[in-house]
């Protein structure tokens, strides 16, 4: 049994449909950070872009982490609790480190079970070489439900 609220497959679905992947919604056009940015830097291009968070990437475009509204607001904590001035602090100090990614040709349906299953509100979408391509969001999936018939489910 399942009790994680993961929806099983059903074996009586159709077996040649098409299948819609996080490629035909996801976003390409990304604001990324470097690790060595300044974290004020970043977050006024958050707010300046109404983005909740963004990709970090390494000098080579690697994946390194994610920074998000959440880490940001360590900066307020760390002001006000540790009487710490954040005007030296660099992304690296507030991203998360550990990022969990999806695969560039990800269903939409394993996609929107993962979001369902964790509390991201994005992930960065990678290539099999593992080269981020875009990011995809609770409302990409979201968008992709609404246009994807109820029959292709």
């Amino acid at each position: 049994m399942n009790f994680k609220g993961e929806r099983q497959p059903d074996p009586n679905a159709r077996q040649n449909r098409e299948i819609e992947t996080v490629a035909d919604y996801m976003s390409v056009d990304l604001v990324t950070f470097k690790p060595d940015q300044d974290i004020n830097e970043a977050i006024a291009t958050m707010l300046d872009r109404k983005i909740s968070g963004a990709p970090v990437l390494n000098n080579m475009g690697e994946l390194v982490g994610i920074i998000s509204e959440k880490d940001c607001l360590k900066v307020i904590i760390d002001d006000a609790y540790h009487n710490q001035p954040h005007t030296k602090n660099k992304v690296s100090d507030y991203m998360s480190h550990d990022v969990e990614t999806v695969s560039i040709e990800s269903s939409i349906v394993d996609v929107a079970n993962k979001f369902f299953n964790q509390m991201y509100r994005r992930f960065p979408v990678v290539d099999r070489n593992g080269k981020v391509r875009g990011q995809v969001s609770r409302r990409d999936i979201l968008k992709a439900a609404q246009k994807i018939k109820m029959s292709t489910w």
